[in-house]
């Protein structure tokens, strides 16, 4: 069962005083004892409206060993699939079968823990897209946190359902562990007012309607990865298949393309991204298009998929572009956007030193990195085509003003740490998982 407040007193939990840094727990403040035995490991559960990823995490002030790590993906499909690899990498389980839900993935995961006797997990993390106006960090679930997640559904009707779904699964199935709500909104909460607020009249803008920003786990584990190599002035470029730039100044979120929902910002897979909203207007008033089957276009036929009228992976769209154009229009629309807002975010930061790409298109896709950087001669972006391909790492020349390269999206084990951080106690487990 969740925590009541009471129990909540003895755990520490980030306060709106906090400093950003702290906030995001860059810096861990609870270091173990030396010589002390290793704490049970962080599971952390990634939920998706039709997939569940997770990893079991050993924690230790800095350091961090993933144990397992795996995804159930196509939930309520009769071919969903299984996929689990060990601490090297190394694939130790896939399978393809009916997975009904996320409760019936979490079952899974209990198996294959007892299965290959990994240790029972001490905390559980979770990733939650939007916390709403009023819950800004990361924290202990307990009922008054469950209640302002529940509230804030509205602001992520896409992502904050499925997640609430997976944290009410795992009290179930994990009873007594504490379960933490780890928020994609918080790296951003120091965006100055000029970047966060919206031309909206005070009355909304009272209402908590602003820019959130997302990705923010992502963005996280990038400036931990870059540590104390991290630039004054960087660009993240998330590119899934949600996609956002955001602008880095001394590891501090100042600006992010994405607005009050996921759903702003650039062109994503079968998300809109930013429209006039003139066209929502004209749907409403010509076309007769009420709230739900808006929210249902701007976030499930648009994008890619909308304008290609084929899919939202770009893979299908490289496939498909030789012969048809409304694929490659769709892919020159996505690169050439991603540019525009890298020099308009570029502007925010009064220049910029480095640009990472991450994501599962930013990580893996060598044409669309080169499409992009093909537009960013202005701000001294000199790619390498070798490097490009080679992928992971610098792929700039070395005579490029602004350095780019790839680096791995890390938002799991960001969500270990932050559940690690945010327990007081030695994790401990408290009961055998319940499959």
């Amino acid at each position: 069962m969740l925590c009541d407040a009471a129990q909540m007193q003895t755990r520490r939990r980030a306060t709106v005083g906090d400093s950003h840094e702290k906030a995001i727990c860059l810096n861990h403040p609870r270091k173990p004892p030396p010589g002390r035995a290793p704490e049970a490991p962080v599971l952390a559960l990634n939920s998706g409206s039709s997939s569940l990823k997770f990893g079991l995490y050993q924690v230790s002030g800095a350091e961090t060993l993933c144990l397992l790590s795996g995804a159930a993906q196509g939930l309520g499909e009769a071919a969903a699939s299984f996929h689990v690899t060990d601490a090297q990498g190394v694939t130790v389980r896939r399978k393809t079968s009916a997975i009904a839900d996320a409760g019936d993935a979490i079952v899974r995961i209990c198996e294959l823990l007892a299965e290959r006797q990994a240790p029972a997990p001490g905390a559980i993390g979770h990733r939650v897209v939007h916390g709403g106006p009023h819950l800004r960090q990361h924290a202990v679930i307990d009922m008054q946190v469950m209640a302002q997640l529940e509230a804030a559904v509205a602001f992520a009707p896409l992502h904050t359902p499925a997640a609430l779904t997976v944290i009410r699964y795992a009290t179930k199935h994990f009873p007594g562990l504490p379960q933490v709500a780890c928020l994609d909104t918080c790296f951003h909460q120091a965006m100055p007012p000029v970047a966060s607020t919206l031309p909206l009249p005070r009355a909304l803008r009272a209402a908590g309607i602003r820019r959130y920003g997302f990705h923010g786990l992502s963005c996280e584990s990038i400036v931990r990865q870059l540590g104390p190599a991290i630039p004054e002035r960087l660009l993240i470029a998330h590119l899934g298949n949600g996609a956002s730039i955001t602008a880095v100044r001394r590891g501090i979120s100042i600006d992010t393309s994405m607005g009050l929902t996921p759903t702003g910002g650039l062109m994503m897979g079968s998300r809109s991204g930013d429209l006039d909203p003139g066209v929502l207007v004209h749907l409403m008033r010509e076309m007769k298009l009420d709230a739900a089957a808006i929210e249902d276009l701007v976030d499930h036929h648009c994008g890619l998929l909308g304008v290609s009228g084929l899919s939202g992976d770009m893979r299908a769209l490289h496939d498909a572009s030789g012969a048809n154009p409304d694929a490659r229009l769709a892919i020159d629309m996505f690169c050439y956007g991603v540019a525009k807002e890298l020099g308009a975010m570029s502007m925010a930061l009064g220049g910029v030193d480095q640009i990472v790409f991450t994501g599962g298109i930013g990580e893996h896709d060598e044409r669309v990195r080169a499409m992009i950087c093909a537009h960013l001669a202005s701000l001294g972006v000199d790619l390498d085509p070798a490097r490009n391909r080679r992928g992971l790492g610098l792929i700039t020349g070395d005579g490029s003003a602004c350095a780019a390269q790839v680096l791995l999206s890390q938002e799991d084990e960001q969500i270990a740490r932050h559940a690690w951080a945010l327990c007081d106690q030695p994790l401990r487990p408290v009961t055998a998982c319940r499959a």
